[in-house]
């Protein structure tokens, strides 16, 4: 199974927190919010990405093997901080007690990935071993060093492909002692977060795949995560640079390139998430989705 590259299909990024609900505050979504999502999303996507190995997306499995929806799932575990980052403009230092902390959270979350992965077999396609870890800005630094052994775990552990999902960037160089350990490599690309116009979006986010394609000629190379956010307080996003006009663009852009081109995407994301980020209504890591936190269409899914 690990030597077959993960096919074609249309694929998102799913996760189902609504208002009131969190990671942080554990409460999660219920078994039947979860399948009013998926029946949501039903038909038009094949695949769905999940990013840790917890209840929810525990729920998310049971939902599809008991309703007998026709998804596939990229199954995730949510690898936090083992070293301290000074570079992250919003934290990433921790005391050498949570960073221990951290790392035996870590092991867990591995574990509990491949119980999850051969619990739901027929269900999880392939499993990620963590999610923007490496990166320069990121907070929750985890060394390459451990990022190797996690992903050899995850290969004696399961037989479906490993893989690790990453911004763009640390896969030209940083990465490549983990991108020889990996069946598939994963990439995150958002050119509205580098200040890129809407007229050069698509174009950024090819040049980013090719990059990383040509730097492992030998790997499986798809993207992860790409998407238009559809508002902001202009915190690292400009105002007059976002809404769903530009989200509809980007999107068609986006499916027509992969499609042509056979590459897996996973949009980001399925719906708003009113819980990310700050307070401020116009956080704009609260206005990814496809769908408003209501679970109305955007205008890229209005026919």
């Amino acid at each position: 199974m690990k030597n077959k590259p993960l096919p074609y299909c249309k694929a998102i990024c799913y996760s189902g927190y609504r208002d009131g609900q969190s990671p942080e505050s554990g409460e999660i979504p219920t078994y039947e919010e979860v399948k009013q999502d998926l029946l949501i999303l039903q038909g038009e996507w094949q695949s769905l990405r999940l990013y840790a190995s917890d209840a929810h997306s525990e729920t998310v499995l049971a939902v599809i093997r008991n309703e007998q929806m026709s998804f596939d799932v990229m199954l995730g575990a949510y690898i936090t901080a083992e070293v301290n980052n000074d570079e992250c403009p919003w934290g990433g230092v921790y005391s050498p007690e949570q960073l221990l902390a951290n790392k035996e959270d870590n092991k867990t979350q591995i574990t509990r990935l491949i119980e999850l992965t051969n619990a739901y077999q027929d269900i999880v396609s392939s499993v990620s071993l963590g999610n923007e870890a490496s990166v320069s800005w990121t907070d929750h630094m985890v060394t390459t060093d451990s990022l190797v052994r996690y992903a050899r775990l995850l290969k004696e552990g399961v037989p479906q492909p490993v893989t690790f999902c990453e911004n763009y960037v640390p896969w030209l160089d940083k990465l490549r002692p983990l991108a020889d350990e990996l069946d598939v490599i994963a990439i995150h690309t958002y050119p509205v977060w580098e200040y890129k116009s809407i007229e050069e979006g698509l174009a950024f986010t090819i040049e980013n795949y090719n990059a990383v394609a040509e730097a492992h000629p030998d790997k499986q190379v798809i993207i992860t995560e790409a998407g238009w956010a559809t508002n902001t307080n202009g915190r690292g996003i400009e105002p007059h640079n976002v809404n769903e006009t530009f989200q509809e663009q980007y999107y068609q852009e986006l499916m027509e390139w992969a499609e042509r081109e056979q590459v897996l995407v996973y949009f980001f994301e399925a719906f708003d998430e009113n819980w990310k980020g700050s307070d401020d209504p116009l956080e704009p890591e609260k206005h990814w989705g496809l769908f408003k936190a209501d679970r109305t269409p955007k205008l890229a899914l209005q026919l």
